[in-house]
């Protein structure tokens, strides 16, 4: 029975434990605690009642006595306070009675002299007179609102000391490209505007495409003009008829039919107003005097049309008034045929052997020799060296010795007389043109250079050097190979005997001692009738017998050196390799009588077929110099040799030269536009085209750039689609046009065409498939990114230099990147100075514009790139740089303040549509790059920028003379591939090297050892980029430029990631994520401090999920550790990272993109390597059926005789989801061209193993 005593519900039992415990803890005597002890055995009611009896005494003494205690305590505190307080008002006292009692000093008083008093009142005056005239200018700020701008300025720097509130940095301007970047010009090719006729302007647009003609040879075209009415349905020429003019329609439309062998008749192509109706190959057949009639090609009215004729034979009126034109006007028309119609029906339809014709009958010059294959061991011979280099035009006498030692004896000649100066190759080495003066450049000059051949170094009456091409060592040699695959030697030419009786002593292949001079007069005596030569003197020291034995290959495909080979005796396999295909294909044989090689000589091209002696074969050979030196003393030479070529090619090739069209567009203006039909494709030949996609908010937006070589809308010509973009000129661009009927008919003639055109269709989807915004067409999860993913500056042809200032070295600058160009391809640099001493005084004068602009798309033509480089000021010269550029280089210093160039604010008036570039230049060893965004953000849009740390030698001043023999030693050797100027270069060909680092957390540790073998196996770094801890590797190396500081950085950075201490003060309430991420933040900060991602040298880019807006957000440009922190967002461990810019959330981007390859390819990379460190999931699942039980997993995984399976738990199957997207990019990576795929040895690390940094580090292969 328990009672209720002092607590209500507390029984007695309760009170007395509560209390015994009490007194145990306020030092109760043992005695008592051992009877409360014994207490409880006894029976409940008792021990109740003796408990309580025993403890009421106890507790009633200690209260007693602690109320004591408190109470002597208290007394002892307050009487000590009152002390101490009544001694301090003493002292207090007892000092200010000691201060009144000291008698105060008397200050002494000044007198106030007159001229002080003078000078302070006016000083008082003039204070107030400021004070008036500022409150009277500046009325908006009163008088009373200073004292409260000040205080506020006071509080906020109080605020930003307590706050630790830091200076924002500048963060970059987003700008639009500008109307003239996007947008075509409305206006259209207007004659009725034009203070021209009509027909005059039709016929010029025509006539361009055989070259520029001056002003006194197109009034002489003009004068033989015809004009012609039409009526529908009437025909204007017709098989049969003279194929001997020129037609021009002026208005009205023509139709051209192909009429095929059963009499059916196929439209190739329509003519409208200002386009023409003729064939290349059938004006060289006129001008050469072996003029056809038209055989399958007819032309009628679709409806009345009135139309221009001009007959060929005017040209050759003209020619012999200017008979240094004839040879210009036939190299071009030899250009155009292999340019345009050679490029259309081989590079891009896979046409070969169907392009010539085979049906020539062999010409029998001698009589068949006697096989004399013995080998006499004094036989004089010269093999043909493997690795003939193009400056060895012609092979001299004694240059080498045979295995036995013996001299090898100059090759047969007509003559003994003295070799001419050897033709060296132009090049652009700044050399002294101090007082040289040039008139305009001639017509054969100009076809030299279009031949690759360099005038000769000679001297003029008055002692100055009339050219100054020179030949260095450092211009990039391009190489032939004739070496002999069956035989050990091949390729022989003979000395000259004079005696039979020396028998076996003197041996000429086939032919022996006289015979073989007799053999040769004879072969020179053919070789000058074909070439119709009066002169056969000009052949002197020219020509040289060749004997090729059987498997001998003379030239290979691609070669630049060729030469002209006359067959004498076997023949000559000509083959071609077939597109996408490692096979060659036999096109024709040349037989003896004929020429082969006449094509690339006459052109300057590279060869397009390789030559090859399949059995023994003798010819002679002339070299492309010696050639070009007949030509000059005999211009008629060409016509012999380009009929030739004419003869050579098939009615196939004739037919379509009819149907495809050389078209020229200016710049500013449509090629065509967004919707339009699509009737044709093109193929540029020079210039440059943007294609821009309007969208249906009415935004442009820029697709694409394209460059010589690129094929245009043949996806919309394929599909017969709308075109799906408007397509402008940057620049003036001269284009193939292939119509629509004109395929069709190829199509329907050659059915293997049709796979061709569905592997370039399938290119161009594939192109524009891995280009789109998301992992998944059509998909929501896009890409946004504050700058332009594509690259359009690829594929340039020229680029325009400019300085911002007159204190960058722009001279050194452009030699510097001209030697870094070399090594990719032959690059020309032109000045103002070396236009004048090139092409005269007035070559800059507007009446010269258009020879100047032939000349220099004539350079664009024969390099690989052309540099120009700007005057300081906006001259002509400056605006000619503009115009013709791809893509302009503003140059500055780094080192100085951000500043926009004078050149630059005047540009900023004028339509520039060509891309721009702002390019730093820093000292070797100066500073880190920074301020990079100022730069940027007080310019209009430009598509980049670029660090450049320069050598020494670019800033030390130097006079022209000593800078231009500096950089002679330079041009001599090989440029640095991992120099920035090496980098730039490679940017501006579009060969740019990205590496790109996938995420995993410290298996990322490894990225550096890939990073050190790539540096050992000399691979230079152009672009980098990466998620996660890829993103973290590539800014610091981005920032270091070497793999040692990157590895002592990342490895300190490491150790903080392995602080215990430091992770458990960041745990936090895991509503969002498991830790607050200050400490994290906090690590990065440490290692990247303010750096922004415009500062670092190596352009930069990492990849995050924006969870906001549900897509990939690629950064380019902010904070480097804010967004590596937000790349390295793994949830659920750390919360998204609020973007500066726009609020938006993001996390880590292995979500979406875990080895971000496409988007470095998309940003202009050529080869990207791609280093992948994920986690590599099971793939190895248990099958269980239709439904699980989670008892019976449990069950397998607690028993230990169970076995064993694999089935992913909740968290497993969501992050598998989360990586869906991730897997799939992953995948479409590893399978792209342009990739190289590469996954070190470490999964056996874990994602949080940053410990073992130096294990992953030099992981087996890596790193060591």
């Amino acid at each position: 029975m328990s009672t209720q005593v002092w607590w209500p519900g507390l029984g007695l039992p309760a009170l007395s434990r509560y209390l015994t415990r009490l007194l145990y803890g306020l030092g109760l005597p043992v005695g008592l605690a051992a009877d409360m002890g014994q207490s409880e055995s006894e029976p409940q009611e008792e021990q109740e009642d003796t408990a309580l009896t025993a403890m009421l005494p106890s507790i009633r003494y200690l209260v007693e006595d602690q109320l004591q205690t408190s109470m002597v305590l208290g007394v002892m505190i307050g009487v000590s306070l009152s002390v101490l307080l009544i001694a301090t008002l003493f002292l207090v006292l007892v000092r200010r009675l000691r201060l009144k009692k000291v008698p105060a000093q008397e200050t002494p008083k000044y007198r106030f002299r007159k001229r002080d008093k003078m000078l302070f009142y006016g000083r008082k005056i003039m204070r107030k007179v400021s004070q008036s005239t500022s409150s009277l200018v500046d009325t908006t700020i009163s008088s009373t609102s200073r004292p409260r701008m000040k205080k506020k300025l006071k509080m906020l720097n109080i605020a930003k000391k307590f706050l630790r509130i830091k200076k924002e940095l500048p963060t970059l301007q987003l700008k639009e490209p500008p109307p003239s970047v996007l947008e075509a010009d409305l206006t259209e090719f207007d004659v009725a505007n034009s203070h021209l006729p009509s027909e005059v302007l039709y016929m010029l647009k025509n006539v361009r495409v055989l070259g520029h003609f001056e002003k006194p040879l197109f009034l002489e075209l003009c004068k033989h003009m015809v004009f012609q009415q039409f009526q529908q349905g009437e025909f204007v020429f017709r098989p049969g008829q003279p194929d001997s003019s020129i037609y021009v329609v002026q208005d009205g439309k023509l139709e051209v039919f192909l009429t095929e062998p059963d009499g059916k008749e196929t439209i190739m192509k329509e003519v409208f107003p200002g386009d023409s109706v003729h064939s290349l190959l059938s004006i060289l057949d006129v001008i050469t005097g072996h003029q056809r009639p038209y055989r399958t090609v007819s032309a009628r009215a679709a409806e009345d049309a009135t139309v221009l004729r001009l007959p060929v034979e005017a040209f050759s009126a003209v020619f012999e008034k200017y008979p240094e034109s004839l040879v210009r006007v036939v190299q071009i028309i030899m250009v155009r045929l292999q340019r345009v119609t050679f490029l259309a029906l081989h590079n891009y339809l896979g046409l070969t052997n169907e392009l010539f014709s085979h049906d020539m009958q062999p010409l029998r010059l001698f009589p068949q020799p006697s096989h004399t294959t013995r080998t006499s061991p004094i036989r004089h011979s010269k093999r043909v060296a493997s690795t003939t280099s193009i400056e060895d035009s012609k092979e001299s006498a004694g240059r080498q010795s045979d295995p036995a030692g013996k001299d090898l004896a100059d090759p047969l000649k007509v003559t003994d007389a003295s070799t001419p100066p050897l033709l060296s190759r132009c090049i652009s080495m700044p050399v002294d043109i101090s007082g040289i003066q040039r008139g305009p450049r001639s017509d054969f000059d100009m076809a030299y250079e279009r031949g690759r051949i360099s005038v000769s170094l000679q001297e003029d009456s008055t002692g100055t050097l009339a050219t100054f091409s020179r030949s260095m060592s450092h211009e990039p040699k391009e190489r032939k190979s004739v070496t002999v695959e069956e035989q050990p030697s091949g390729v022989y030419h003979y000395n000259y005997c004079e005696d039979d009786s020396v028998g076996g002593d003197c041996p000429f292949g086939p032919y022996q001692g006289r015979q073989t001079s007799a053999i040769f007069e004879a072969a020179k005596r053919e070789l000058v009738k074909l070439m119709k030569i009066e002169d056969p003197s000009l052949l002197n020291n020219r020509v040289l017998l060749h004997h090729a034995k059987a498997g001998t290959i003379i030239a290979r495909q691609g070669d630049q050196d060729v030469s002209l080979h006359f067959v004498l005796w076997g023949c000559l396999h000509v083959y071609q390799r077939m597109i996408d295909k490692a096979e060659d294909v036999c096109l024709f044989l040349t037989q003896p009588g004929e020429m082969v090689g006449q094509l690339a000589v006459l052109t300057g091209e590279p060869l397009i077929f390789t030559i090859k002696a399949n059995r023994d074969c003798t010819f002679l050979k002339i070299s492309k110099s010696d050639f070009y030196e007949i030509m000059r003393e005999q211009p008629s030479v060409v016509l012999s040799v380009a009929h030739t070529v004419a003869a050579r090619m098939s009615p196939f090739v004739r037919q379509m030269d009819f149907a495809i069209d050389w078209m020229a567009v200016e710049a500013g203006r449509a090629l065509y536009r967004q919707s339009d039909k699509s009737d044709c494709t093109y193929i540029v030949l020079n210039g440059r085209l943007r294609s821009v996609i309007q969208k249906g908010t009415g935004k442009k937006e820029l697709v694409g750039e394209y460059g010589r070589g690129d094929l245009i809308g043949v996806v919309e010509a394929l599909t017969r689609q709308p075109r799906a973009t408007t397509v402008h000129a940057v620049r003036d661009t001269e284009l193939a046009k292939l119509p629509e009927g004109t395929l069709n008919n190829i199509k329907r003639r050659y059915p293997q065409v049709v796979t061709r055109l569905i592997h370039l269709l399938s290119q161009k989807i594939l192109g524009s498939l891995q280009q789109l915004r998301g992992p998944f067409p059509g998909s929501g999860l896009g890409v946004t990114s504050s700058s332009e993913l594509t690259n359009p500056a690829s594929n340039l042809s020229t680029v325009a230099v400019l300085p911002v200032c007159d204190d960058v070295p722009m001279a050194a600058f452009t030699l510097e990147l001209k030697h870094a160009l070399n090594a990719i391809g032959p690059t020309l640099l032109l000045t103002s100075d070396i236009i004048r001493a090139r092409l005269g005084l007035s070559a800059l004068d507007s009446i010269q514009e258009y020879r100047l602009s032939g000349w220099l798309a004539q350079q664009e033509d024969i390099h690989r790139i052309v540099l120009y480089q700007t005057d300081c000021t906006l001259t002509p010269w400056t605006l000619r740089c503009i115009r013709q550029a791809d893509c302009i280089l503003i140059v500055g210093l780094g080192d100085q303040e951000p500043t926009l160039g004078e050149l630059e604010q005047m540009l900023e008036n004028t339509a520039v549509r060509a891309l721009k570039q702002l390019v730093l230049l820093h000292r070797e060893d100066g500073p880190s790059p920074s301020r990079t965004v100022e730069w940027l953000n007080m310019r209009s849009w430009c598509s980049g920028h670029l660090h450049i740390k320069c050598p020494r030698r670019v800033f030390s001043r130097r006079s022209p003379s000593k800078l231009r023999e500096m950089y002679e030693k330079v041009f001599e050797k090989n440029a640095d591939r991992h120099s920035d100027f090496s980098r730039l270069a490679r940017v501006l060909t579009g060969n740019t090297i990205a590496l790109v680092l996938g995420g995993g957390g410290a298996r990322g540790c490894s990225h550096i050892g890939v990073i050190k073998a790539m540096e050992e196996a000399g691979i230079p770094i152009d672009l980098i980029g990466g998620t996660s801890i890829g993103s973290f590797i590539g800014a610091l190396y981005a920032e270091e430029r070497s793999a040692v500081r990157t590895k002592q950085r990342a490895r300190e950075w490491a150790k903080s990631m392995n602080s215990v201490f430091e992770t458990v003060l960041d745990l936090t309430y895991p509503i969002t994520s498991m830790f607050s991420g200050s400490a994290f933040n906090t690590s990065i900060h440490k290692v990247f401090h303010d750096k922004q991602i415009e500062d670092l040298w190596l352009p930069y880019f990492n990849v995050t999920t924006d969870i906001t807006a549900s897509a990939m957000r690629v950064h380019t440009d902010g904070s480097v550790w804010r967004y590596v922190r937000a790349s390295a967002s793994y949830t659920p461990y750390l919360p998204p990272l609020c973007d500066p810019k726009d609020s938006h959330m993001l996390v880590d981007g292995c979500y979406v993109n875990n080895v971000p390859a496409d988007i470095a390819r998309n940003m202009g990379a050529k080869t990207v390597i791609a280093i992948d460190v994920g986690s590599q999931d099971e793939t190895d699942l248990c099958n269980y059926g239709d439904s699980l039980s989670g008892w019976w997993l449990l069950w397998t995984r607690l028993n230990p005789w169970a076995e064993k399976v694999k089935v992913p738990d909740m968290a497993e199957i969501q992050s598998r989801l989360a990586y869906v997207s991730c897997v799939r990019q992953l995948e479409v990576v590893k399978s792209s061209s342009y990739c190289e795929y590469i996954r070190p040895p470490i999964d056996r690390f874990k994602t949080m193993d940053f410990g073992k940094f130096d294990e992953i580090y030099v992981s087996p292969g890596w790193g060591q």
